[in-house]
């Protein structure tokens, strides 16, 4: 073999390498069934919605998606179907760097995906799960309080609203705790930001001295921290 196609090989193989960074996040993964159509890595990036890569889908269900992370925080993984298929179209995940596996099937890409390789993503979906069941109480609730013999029973509707109350107290108390218990992980300040913005400043302190120094350096730590202060200087 030639010495100058060696060196020329050598010289892809560092650059590769390099390419990639203690911050660089590869989401790699398969959707089923899926023929033709682009896949979107997404995430919000002040307050709107935008894609860091993309790869276009033509036959070969696999796909390998990547970009660089400040530090972990909600990525989304969007097909645009070319059928026009409207339903199931955006996968959340909690992202970290490293190597992301995202497995699904074109005609249940959200419903059905499989994530793996992402501690905080294992957490999220940890709290995802058990915050669902008080949804679903107040979804029997909602549809409890539209029956014939619910309706004009004003007693009956005072108690189901009580039951709701006393529900999303549950919920609400549910998030704080989970992010008071998990002080090492990502999700602590993201749950903190996004279910219990408006509990009082109190608790928020809690959350935020409790984090490890990495957790409270990361860009929810520091969205945390800001958001405490702003709570702050309005009393």
């Amino acid at each position: 073999m030639n010495k100058f196609f060696l060196l020329f090989l050598f010289g892809l193989t560092i650059i590769s390498c390099n390419s990639v960074t203690e911050n660089t996040m590869i989401v790699t993964g398969n959707v089923k069934g899926l023929k033709k159509g682009t896949i979107y890595l997404q995430k919000i990036k002040d307050t709107v919605l935008v894609s860091v890569d993309s790869i276009q889908v033509n036959g070969d269900e696999n796909f390998n998606l990547t970009t660089e992370l400040e530090s972990p925080e909600i990525f989304y993984l969007y097909l645009d179907r070319v059928d026009n298929f409207e339903f199931n179209d955006r996968i959340t995940f909690f992202a970290e760097p490293g190597t992301i596996t995202i497995n699904t099937a074109w005609n249940t890409f959200a419903t059905k995906a499989k994530i793996s390789g992402s501690e905080s993503h294992k957490k999220y979906e940890e709290f995802q799960k058990n915050a669902s069941r008080f949804n679903t109480i107040s979804l029997e609730l909602i549809q409890k309080a539209e029956l014939p013999e619910i309706k004009g029973n004003s007693e009956a509707l005072d108690s189901i609203g009580k039951l709701m109350d006393k529900n999303n107290l549950r919920g609400y108390l549910y998030a704080l705790n989970y992010s008071l218990n998990n002080k090492n992980s990502y999700i602590a300040p993201y749950l903190a930001l996004t279910e219990v913005p408006d509990a009082s400043v109190k608790y928020l302190d809690s959350i935020y001295n409790s984090l490890s120094p990495e957790v409270s350096n990361s860009m929810y730590g520091k969205k945390l921290k800001k958001h405490i202060a702003t709570v702050k200087s309005k009393k």
